[in-house]
C-alpha cells in the first residue's frame, strides 16, 4: 500500500516544477507572459478533451501543470502593465525621484553601514510629474542619511515614508521594480495597530538583549525573532562558516518550535485534536506577526506547517505532494519568488526533511544508537538538500556543519521559546529581564559552538562556484546518499557502491588539497613577485603595498573571511602600516582580521564614537595610532609615501568620503610603481585636491575613488595620467559601480583597468618595460 501511495502522490511534483520553470521565464521576459497565458488556455482545452475521452493520471498531471503555469503567466501579464509604467515614468537609471510608500519588509543591515528594505508605493514623483502606482521598490539608505533622520526609531514594517533619491531599474527577475538610493528619508507615520505593538516589543527586546555580555546577547533576538541587528560581523561569519546562520533567520525551525509547543500544551489540557490544530495555527499567525509577516516568513510558516502535518501523520509521500502544490500556489501569488534563493532553500530543506531524514536515520542506525542516528539525520538531510544551492551564495562547504547543528540543535529551541517569551513580556521589565538572561545561556552556547568550530582546520572546504559548482555538489550528494542508503544485494550493486566510495574518497582528497592550497600553500598559487595587490574583497577597498620586506594595507573591506583569504594567498602575516582612509564599513569592516598584527595605524577623521572605539581596540592589541593629515610622510621599505589629503585645519567637508586619506606612494627600484590612492573622495573634493597642486607628475597606478562611481573629476585623472586604474568593487552590487561614464573616462585616456569584480585578485609591479600585471581571472 505504501508503494502505491508514493506513486499516486509523487507525480504532483511535476506541476510545481512546471510552475517554477514558467515563472523563471516569464518574470525575465514579461512581454511573453500574455502569450504564455493564452497558450496555456489553448493547451488546457486540448488536454481536457483527452481527459474526457480517456482519463489517465498523466493527462491529469499535465492539466494541473498547465493550470499552474498559466496562472503564473497571467499574474505576470497583469502586473507588467503597472510595472512597465513606473519604469517608463522614472527612466532606466540615475533619475531623481520622490516616493510616498509603506514599508513592506523588515529593515535589514547592508554593507557600508547602510540599511535596505522594500516598500509598496502609493505615489511616485519625478521631473515635476506624478504617477499613482502600487509596485514594490527596493530602498538603500546609507549611514549618513540614517544619522540625520528624524524619528528613526519609527522606521519599521508598516511605516509610511517619503523617500528622496536616485532610482535605477533592477535586474530582470527581481521582485522590486526599481532600487532607490535614498538621499533623504522621512517617516510620515509609525506603524499602527498590531504592527505598531510588535515593532515596539521587538525594539525593546533587542535593546535589552544586546546589553548582555559576550556574543550571546546579540544572538538572542536573532534566535527568537530573527532580528540580527545586534549580531557582530565576526559572529555572523562564524555562524556562516559552521552552517548555523539559518538559526538567526526566521525559518521553518522557529515556526516548528512554536507550533509544536502549542500543540503539546493543548494536548496536556486534553483538548480535542481539531482545537489543538486551530490553536497551533493561531499561535503560528501571532508569531509571524511578531517577527514581521514578510514573504520569507510566510514561506517558512507555510513550509513548516506542511512538514509538521506530514511527519505527524507518518506520510512523507503525502507531505511531498502537499509541498509541491503549496509551492505552486505560492508561485501563483508571487511569481518573482522563482528567482529567490531563500524560497528555493526553504522548499529544498522541507523536501529534504520529508524524503531524506528517514532513510538517513535508518542508515546511521546501522552503526550508531537510534536516538543519535535520528538526531544526526535531520541536519544531514537539510545540508544534503540545500548544499548545492548554498554554494551559489558562498562557494564553500561547511565541513563541520552537521556536527555544529547536532551540538547547537538542542539549545536553539530553548533560546527561541524563552527569548520569544522575553519579547512578549516586554511590558513587564523584571520578567522580561529574567527571561532574556535565561535565553542568553543557550544563545551563548550556540555562539561558542560557532566560534570554536569555525576555527577548526578546514572548517570551510573550497568548492567551485556558480552553476558548475552547484551541479557538481548535487552529483556528489547523490553519490553519498547512494553509498549510505542503498544496501547492495547483487554483485553489480556492490561494485557500484565500491566505485562511488572510491570517487568520494578521491573527492575528499581533492578537498583536503584545496584546503592546503587555500591557506598554508596559498602563496604558491600566485606570483611571488608583486608590489601592489588589490584584494577581491567584494564591494569595498583593500589594497596591499610591499617594498623592502615591509607591507602596508590601505583599508580592509567589509568581509573578514575574504580579507583573510587574500592575506593568506599573497603570504602576508604582518601589516607594518594599516591605513584606514575613512570609517565606512566597506573600508574598515574587516579590521578584526588584522587586529593584533598591525604595527602602525594611520587613520582618517573619526565621525562617530564607534570609529574612535575601533582605533582604541587596535591600539590595545599592540598598534600605534596616528591621525593622518596632508603633508605627513614616511617610508615603507624603500618606498616613500606622502598624504596629500585632507588638509589640516578647519574643513568644509564632514567626516566620511570627502575626508578620506589620499596617498601618494613613490616609485622604487624594487618594483613599487608610483601610485595615487584616492579613497572615496567625491568630484568636489577631487577638484579641491587638484587645486592644491599636490597631485603633479605622471603616476603608474591610480586607485579610482569610490569604487568607480560617476562622481569623479575628469581633470584630476588627466593630471595623474596613470597607466593603470584599480577599482575595488563587488560583483552585481546595488550601486551600479563602476559606472559606465567612469570606465569610459579611463579607457578613453588609454588607462588599463583592473577591477576586482571581474579580475579577482590583481597583482602589480613596476619593471623596466613598464607595469607587469597579473589577474586572477586571466588576461
Amino acid at each position: 500500500m505504501a508503494a502505491r501511495r508514493s506513486r499516486k502522490h509523487h507525480p504532483l511534483v511535476v506541476p510545481a516544477v512546471a510552475a517554477w520553470v514558467a515563472a523563471l521565464v516569464v518574470v525575465i521576459v514579461p512581454s511573453a507572459a500574455s502569450w504564455a497565458a493564452l497558450m496555456a488556455i489553448a493547451l488546457l482545452a486540448l488536454v481536457l478533451v483527452g481527459l474526457v475521452r480517456r482519463p489517465s493520471l498523466a493527462l491529469l498531471v499535465a492539466a494541473l501543470s498547465i493550470v499552474l503555469s498559466g496562472c503564473v503567466a497571467a499574474h505576470v501579464a497583469i502586473a507588467d502593465g503597472e510595472r512597465a509604467d513606473v519604469i517608463a515614468f522614472v527612466g532606466h537609471g540615475g533619475r531623481a525621484v520622490v516616493v510616498e510608500a509603506t514599508v513592506s519588509t523588515k529593515i535589514e543591515p547592508a554593507t557600508a553601514g547602510a540599511v535596505r528594505f522594500e516598500i509598496d508605493t502609493r505615489v511616485v514623483r519625478a521631473g515635476g510629474r506624478q504617477l499613482e502606482a502600487s509596485v514594490p521598490l527596493a530602498i538603500w539608505v546609507d549611514s549618513r542619511v540614517l544619522a540625520g533622520m528624524q524619528a528613526r526609531d519609527a522606521l519599521d514594517l508598516g511605516s509610511t515614508v517619503t523617500v528622496r533619491g536616485s532610482a535605477r531599474q533592477t535586474d530582470a527577475g527581481d521582485r522590486a521594480v526599481l532600487i532607490v538610493f535614498a538621499t533623504a528619508l522621512e517617516v510620515d507615520a509609525a506603524p499602527t495597530g498590531a504592527l505598531g505593538v510588535t515593532a515596539d516589543l521587538r525594539r525593546s527586546f533587542v535593546g535589552r538583549a544586546s546589553a548582555l555580555p559576550g556574543a550571546g546577547g546579540g544572538l538572542v533576538p536573532g534566535l527568537a525573532v530573527g532580528d540580527t541587528s545586534a549580531v557582530s560581523d565576526a559572529l555572523s561569519e562564524q555562524m556562516r562558516t559552521s552552517s548555523l546562520s539559518h538559526l538567526t533567520a526566521v525559518s521553518g525551525a522557529n515556526c516548528a518550535v512554536v507550533v509544536a509547543l502549542t500543540f503539546a500544551l493543548a494536548g496536556l489540557l486534553r483538548m480535542p485534536r481539531l482545537i489543538r490544530i486551530l490553536l497551533s495555527l493561531v499561535a503560528l499567525g501571532c508569531f509571524v506577526l511578531l517577527v514581521t509577516p514578510e514573504p520569507s516568513v510566510m514561506r517558512a510558516a507555510a513550509m513548516t506547517t506542511i512538514a509538521l502535518l506530514a511527519l505527524a501523520a507518518d506520510r512523507a509521500s503525502a507531505g511531498l505532494a502537499v509541498l509541491a502544490l503549496a509551492v505552486g500556489a505560492l508561485l501563483i501569488s508571487d511569481p518573482w519568488l522563482s528567482h529567490s534563493l531563500g524560497f528555493a532553500l526553504s522548499a529544498a530543506a522541507t523536501a529534504g526533511l520529508l524524503v531524506l531524514s528517514r532513510p538517513l536515520a535508518a542508515a546511521f542506525a546501522r552503526v550508531l544508537p537510534v536516538p543519535l542516528a535520528i538526531a544526526l539525520s535531520i541536519p544531514a538531510a537539510a545540508q544534503l538538500a540545500c548544499g548545492p544551492l548554498l554554494v551559489l551564495i558562498d562557494p564553500r562547504i561547511p565541513a563541520y556543519g552537521v556536527v555544529a547543528n547536532l551540538l547547537a540543535g538542542p539549545a536553539a529551541p530553548i533560546a527561541t521559546l524563552v527569548g520569544l517569551a522575553a519579547c512578549l513580556f516586554g511590558f513587564v521589565p523584571p520578567v522580561a529581564d529574567l527571561l532574556t538572561w535565561i535565553a542568553w545561556v543557550p544563545a551563548s552556547w550556540i555562539a561558542g559552538v560557532a566560534e570554536v568550530l569555525a576555527e577548526f582546520p578546514g572548517a570551510s572546504l573550497p568548492w567551485p562556484g556558480g552553476v558548475v559548482g552547484a551541479v557538481a555538489l548535487a552529483v556528489a550528494s547523490a553519490a553519498l546518499l547512494f553509498a549510505l542508503v542503498v544496501r547492495p544485494r547483487t554483485a553489480l550493486a556492490r561494485r557500484a557502491r565500491a566505485g562511488i566510495a572510491f570517487v568520494l574518497v578521491a573527492a575528499s582528497g581533492v578537498a583536503v588539497g584545496g584546503v592546503l592550497l587555500d591557506r598554508p600553500l596559498a602563496p604558491l598559487t600566485v606570483p611571488a613577485e608583486w608590489s601592489v595587490a588589490q584584494c577581491d574583497i567584494g564591494q569595498g577597498d583593500a589594497v596591499l603595498l610591499r617594498s623592502g620586506g615591509e607591507v602596508a594595507l590601505i583599508d580592509t573591506g567589509a568581509d573578514v573571511a575574504l580579507l583573510e583569504d587574500c592575506l593568506a594567498r599573497v603570504g602576508v602575516a604582518h601589516i607594518d602600516f594599516l591605513v584606514l582612509t575613512h570609517f565606512d564599513l566597506d573600508h574598515v569592516g574587516a579590521v578584526e582580521a588584522v587586529r593584533g598584527r598591525v604595527g602602525t595605524v594611520i587613520h582618517g577623521s573619526p565621525g562617530e564614537a564607534a570609529d574612535e572605539r575601533m582605533i582604541r581596540d587596535l591600539v590595545s592589541a599592540g598598534a600605534h595610532a596616528v591621525a593622518g593629515v596632508a603633508g605627513m610622510t614616511g617610508t615603507l621599505g624603500a618606498a616613500r609615501w606622502q598624504i596629500l589629503w585632507p588638509s589640516s585645519g578647519r574643513s568644509p567637508f564632514e567626516p566620511g568620503n570627502d575626508l578620506s586619506l589620499v596617498l601618494d606612494v613613490a616609485r622604487t627600484e624594487d618594483g613599487m610603481p608610483r601610485g595615487l590612492y584616492l579613497g572615496d573622495i567625491s568630484a568636489t573634493a577631487q577638484r579641491a585636491l587638484r587645486a592644491t597642486g599636490r597631485v603633479r607628475g605622471t603616476y603608474d597606478v591610480v586607485k579610482v575613488a569610490h569604487h568607480g562611481s560617476a562622481d569623479q573629476d575628469p581633470d584630476l585623472y588627466r593630471v595623474a595620467d596613470a597607466s593603470l586604474a584599480l577599482i575595488g568593487v563587488g560583483a552585481d552590487n546595488d550601486y551600479g559601480h563602476p559606472r559606465a561614464e567612469t570606465l569610459d573616462l579611463l579607457t578613453g585616456a588609454g588607462t588599463t583597468i583592473v577591477r576586482s569584480d571581474v579580475d579577482g585578485l590583481g597583482l602589480v609591479r613596476h619593471v623596466d618595460g613598464g607595469l607587469e600585471i597579473w589577474r586572477e581571472g586571466g588576461g
